[in-house]
């Protein structure tokens, strides 16, 4: 079923922190070079925050750009969802100590934690608000600070990981208006729950000085069933959301995806037969920032002049979880 009213993207903003990571850093650090990164990943540099910068503070950046992007005072905002799987602590929400940091009284929101698929997520859930009638403006986060779970002694999951925030605005389409969120299927499946985990930290594996010293507060991946399962999955639930809508490769001004590996993305890019222009990529200055992914590749393809009022965009995720979602929306600025 339709929904009543449709919800638009009227603003984009976004923030990756200046200091750089590069591949030759890496190879300081563990046995790799920047050919094998570049080779396997796609990836030649990524952003990391300074000491002291937590997820909060890029996504109140990335929430101040979107809205000055739109006019609009903070005040003006009636939710906030953060996506992110590196909150600042366990509690009070991240979505919490943004509304404070930012400013915006009288409003409520919550994190939502579905790792890379999660700013899909908190987009359809934002999108849900506007359609029911109850809001009116809706701030969608997608932020990650990644650099602060990662070990830096294996290489496989180094080389992989930036930190980064992006933020959209909702508001209601006008009637009888095109633009906003069409259409969406998302999916998990938690049998690959063990393929891409944080084991300690939780009520699980409460932290300890032996989950320390076994390294445990680090992301642990199985890179080739992870690899497996997005190459299959990604074009899958692409394929589902073009077809029930009755949308061909050749109907799309841009196709964006979670920018996890140039080969995953390629592979789906070229099994739905997307002219290669037409797809966004941007992981070789940015690597794998998670949750702000896609709107990071957003504002790039704005840029590149692929986004653009009444264009038609793909949007695409899988991660940890395994959580995965493809959306479809026509884009309104």
């Amino acid at each position: 079923m339709q929904p009543t009213v449709r919800a638009k993207i009227t603003a984009v903003g976004t923030y990756v922190p200046p200091r750089l990571l590069t591949n030759a850093d890496l190879e300081k650090l563990v046995e790799t070079s920047h050919d094998w990164i570049v080779t396997r990943t796609g990836i030649s540099e990524r952003h990391r925050v300074e000491p002291g910068m937590a997820t909060s503070d890029m996504a109140v950046e990335a929430a101040r750009e979107c809205l000055a992007h739109r006019g609009l005072e903070p005040k003006d905002v009636e939710a906030i969802l953060v996506a992110t799987v590196t909150p600042d602590m366990l509690f009070p929400s991240t979505a919490c100590l943004v509304q404070h940091k930012l400013g915006a009284p009288q409003c409520w929101g919550f994190d939502v934690l579905a790792a890379c698929s999660g700013f899909l997520y908190a987009l359809a859930t934002g999108a849900s608000l506007i359609a029911a009638g109850t809001h009116q403006r809706v701030l969608v986060i997608g932020a990650d600070t990644m650099t602060s779970i990662i070990d830096y002694t294996d290489r496989a999951t180094c080389v992989l990981f930036g930190d980064g925030a992006g933020a959209v605005l909702l508001e209601p389409a006008a009637p009888g208006e095109d633009a906003g969120l069409i259409d969406y299927h998302h999916q998990i499946e938690g049998m690959g729950g063990g393929s891409l985990y944080m084991p300690a930290g939780g009520s699980h594996r409460p932290a300890s000085h032996e989950t320390v010293d076994k390294r445990e507060h680090f992301v642990h991946q199985e890179g080739q069933a992870v690899f497996k399962y997005a190459v299959l999955k990604m074009y899958e639930i692409c394929r589902t959301v073009l077809e029930r809508n009755g949308v061909t490769a050749a109907d799309l001004d841009c196709f964006i995806p979670h920018q996890a590996n140039l080969r995953i993305i390629q592979s789906t890019g070229e099994r739905l037969g997307l002219d290669p222009k037409r797809v966004i990529v941007n992981i070789g200055k940015y690597g794998n920032t998670t949750a702000a992914t896609i709107p990071l590749a957003m504002q790039d393809a704005q840029k590149q002049g692929l986004l653009h009022p009444g264009a038609l965009a793909l949007l695409a995720a899988v991660g940890a979880g395994y959580t995965c979602g493809a959306q479809l929306l026509r884009w309104a600025i």
